[in-house]
Formats: C-alpha cells, sequence, structure tokens
C-alpha cells in the first residue's frame, strides 16, 4: 500500500486543495522537527514526573517517625512544643509552626536556614502528645516536602543541575502545546468516518501504521492533559515565568496576602495557643501554618491543598488576641484561584490519589507518544540512511493570508516563551539553509 509524507494510506489521507492542503506541510514539517529534537527534554520530563507522582505516599513511610506518633488523649501547649524545638536547634529562627491536624500527626516547628539555599527551611518535628522530638529534617519549599520528595522535585525541576537545569524543563513545556496542538490537528485532519476511529489504535497489521495509529489515538486522548502540564509548567519556568509573573501583577492576578501591620502593638503576647484559639474559634481548620508576629501581628492560614481549597487566613493581634484582618479565600480572584487549583493538581495534591493516577496516566501517555514517534521515523528511514524528514519546502506553499498572522503570533509567543522562540529561530535558519542547499543541488 502506497504511504504518502506524513505515513498516511491515501484513501485516509486529508484532501489535496483548500487551505488545509496549503496548511498541512507546514504543521506536519514543524511537527516532525519539534518531535525529532525537542523529545528527549519532553520524555525525561515525562519519566522524572512519573517518579515524583507518588513521593507523598512514599514519604509517609520513609518519615514515619518524624511524621506520625500514637493517639493520645494527652496534649502539650504549642508554646511548649516549640520550645522543645528551640533548644533542638539553639539560635535558629522560627518561621512558623505547624500543629498536628489530626491526633497521629507530629507538630511542625519551621525554622529558617540561611546555611541553606532559597526555599529550604530546617524542620523539627515534636509529639504533641508527650513533647517528645521525634526528628530534625531539612524542608523545602511551602509544601514542606521532605528530603525524600525535594530530591525527586528537584530531578524533575532541573535534574540537579542547579539553575540551569531548569531550561531543561521550561524547553520541554515550551513546546509540549506547540507538539500537542501540531499533532491533534494532523490527527483530526485525517478524512475518517467516526469520530471512534481516532481514539482507536489499531491492533493490526503490524508496521508503521499501527505504530502511527498508537501514537496519534493516544496522543489525542491525552492532549487536554499534556496541555494542561505544559501550560502550568511554564508557571515555574525561569524566563517564561518571570513573564507571566509579570501579566498576573499588572492584571491584579496575584494572590492576595492578609494584611498583618498592627498600628499599635502594645505591651505583651498573648502567645501562639491564644492565635490557635482564635483561628479555631473563628473557624479555620484542617491543616494550619501559624506565623509569629515580628513587627505585625500573628498570621495563621489555612493550608490545605486538597479540593475543597482551604486556603483561608486571618491576622490575630499579638497584644490583645483579637482578629485584625481576615482574607478568606473565597475573596482571591479567580486568576488567583485558578493559578492555585493548577499549581496543586500539577503536583498531584488537588484531588488526592486520583489526580495522581491522572498525571501518571498522562506521563505513560506522553513517553508512548514519544517513542512511537521515534520508532516511526526509524521505520521510515532510508535503508542506508538514520532517517529522514518530510519533504518539500512547505512554507512557500502557504499563502499570506494565513503565514503572517502566524509569523506575527510567533513572534509574540517568542516574546513570551524565550525557548520556545529561540529554538524555532534556529530551526528556520537551518531549514532555509538545507533548502537552499537542496535546490542548488537540483539546479545542478
Amino acid at each position: 500500500m502506497a504511504i504518502d509524507e506524513a505515513g498516511l494510506a491515501p484513501e485516509h489521507a486529508p484532501p489535496r486543495t483548500g487551505w488545509w492542503a496549503q496548511l498541512r506541510p507546514m504543521l506536519l514539517r514543524l511537527h516532525f522537527f519539534a518531535g525529532v529534537l525537542v523529545g528527549p527534554f519532553l520524555l525525561v520530563a515525562a519519566c522524572t514526573g512519573l517518579l515524583y507522582v507518588f513521593t507523598p505516599q512514599l514519604e509517609q513511610l520513609v518519615y514515619d517517625r518524624e511524621l506520625h506518633v500514637p493517639a493520645s488523649s494527652a496534649h502539650q501547649p504549642l508554646a511548649a512544643q516549640v520550645d522543645v524545638a528551640e533548644r533542638a536547634l539553639p539560635g535558629a529562627e522560627l518561621k512558623a509552626v505547624r500543629p498536628g491536624p489530626t491526633a497521629t500527626d507530629t507538630t511542625q516547628v519551621i525554622f529558617h536556614a540561611p546555611d541553606l539555599p532559597s526555599s529550604y527551611y530546617r524542620t523539627a518535628f515534636v509529639d504533641p502528645h508527650t513533647g517528645e522530638l521525634r526528628g530534625v529534617l531539612q524542608t523545602y519549599g511551602s509544601g514542606q516536602a521532605l528530603p525524600l520528595r525535594t530530591w525527586f522535585d528537584q530531578l524533575h525541576r532541573n535534574l540537579h543541575l542547579g539553575e540551569p537545569g531548569r531550561l531543561y524543563s521550561e524547553l520541554a513545556a515550551s513546546w509540549l502545546w506547540v507538539v500537542v496542538l501540531g499533532g491533534v490537528a494532523l490527527w483530526l485532519g485525517r478524512r475518517r468516518s467516526r469520530l471512534a476511529e481516532l481514539v482507536t489504535p489499531k491492533l493490526r497489521p503490524a508496521g508503521r501504521q499501527r505504530v502511527l495509529s498508537w501514537h496519534g489515538s493516544v496522543g489525542l486522548c491525552a492532549a487536554l492533559g499534556l496541555l494542561f502540564l505544559s501550560a502550568t509548567g511554564l508557571t515555574w519556568s525561569t524566563y517564561a515565568g518571570a513573564n507571566i509573573g509579570e501579566l498576573r501583577s499588572a492584571l491584579s492576578w496575584e494572590t492576595p496576602a492578609v494584611p498583618t501591620d498592627v498600628p499599635h502593638l502594645g505591651g505583651g503576647d498573648v502567645g501562639i495557643d491564644r492565635a490557635a484559639a482564635t483561628a479555631e474559634a473563628h473557624g479555620l481548620s484542617g491543616p494550619l501554618e501559624i506565623t509569629p508576629p515580628g513587627d505585625g501581628a500573628y498570621q495563621v492560614q489555612e493550608i490545605g491543598r486538597s479540593w475543597p481549597t482551604q486556603q483561608d487566613a486571618i491576622a490575630v493581634h499579638p497584644a490583645t488576641g483579637e482578629i485584625t484582618a481576615a482574607l478568606p479565600f473565597a475573596d482571591h480572584p479567580l486568576m488567583a484561584k485558578l493559578s492555585r487549583w493548577g499549581i496543586d493538581a500539577h503536583m498531584g495534591l488537588l484531588f488526592g490519589w486520583v489526580n495522581q493516577l491522572v498525571l501518571a496516566a498522562v506521563a505513560l501517555a506522553l513517553i508512548c507518544a514519544v517513542v512511537w514517534g521515534y520508532r516511526m521515523w526509524w521505520l521510515r528511514r532510508p535503508s542506508r540512511g538514520f532517517g529522514r524528514a518530510p519533504a518539500g519546502r512547505p512554507w512557500s506553499q502557504v499563502p499570506a493570508r494565513i503565514l503572517v498572522p502566524a509569523a506575527v503570533l510567533a513572534l509574540g509567543l517568542a516574546w513570551a516563551l524565550p525557548l520556545f522562540g529561540i529554538p524555532l529561530l534556529v530551526f528556520l535558519i537551518a531549514d532555509t539553509v538545507a533548502g537552499a542547499i537542496a535546490g542548488q543541488a537540483v539546479r545542478r
């Protein structure tokens, strides 16, 4: 059976007239080169992300002594638990306290660690029933990731290469949406009689057509999840993330914080136990984080990140124990809420194990799609060569009414996503040079 340049049988190929016939070769070439060149980065990001997905459960097992205690009706005051932690880390500056949310959880007393990189802390774990120190561990980020989860988090984020390593994940996130949208357009552009054929891979016959069927069907089924991971992953990136942050700031989409300024502090301190009791009386529940007053008020915030999200916060006057300000999560701007939910879903926290299973399925789909893509490339190689790209010079076939708006859009995206723009420019230059060389060879 004859196969065209995309690997499609003629009876399944799209019509060769109209705008799609003009646009399709360009999409095919872009999808091919993006898949070949960015595929390794996508593969690494998917594999490391898959390894991270279930680290919260592993964390509970590995650090059982630090995190868990036998249930008891006895209870030590929070202030006494903080004293135990401060004796274990003399001279350390207290950052926050997280009381155990259940009777079998330890209290986490978090300290600043100037000798560690930014966002790293030292946390003492105290039995709330007996006041026993259960251990001291290095923790990371607002999620209080313990060493095991931190290791996998940094593997996924930067391959343990520091800031330069973050470029790999930003490149993957910057191009994932391009590969996905291009692949979806090419797959849906095929002439098929039933929608079911688009999402049902072929089991036979063996060969490139079957691989193409699995590549397209699985990619289409995972497309929404992959686009979501691309969008949320960019918020953590170095360059695109900074641009997204500036946009959020300009549009007032940033996550607000409860004001802790207290005009007249007065004397005395009601203490951390009174601040916790005030928060409980106000209706705050679940996991809480209490930040000491410093030059202002106590801040008490819900830190639950599962659905429904609990992120209400209050400020408590350190001298009177009265609430000076309150910030319900319901009052956050919509984009701030979407950002919170998006980040938590990306990390597998929003819907618990269901969220984790979906992430694992999407990561496996991406791994398979990349492997199948390379497999198709290999099956399509010349008998003595390493492989070949789709033939022709598709850019010249696209009419100006399509090419000009696409170029303007690409320029805008290149400014916002530098690691999309730079590889695209390199690809266009290389493709143009290769086309010119091939043209000269033909003329000779």
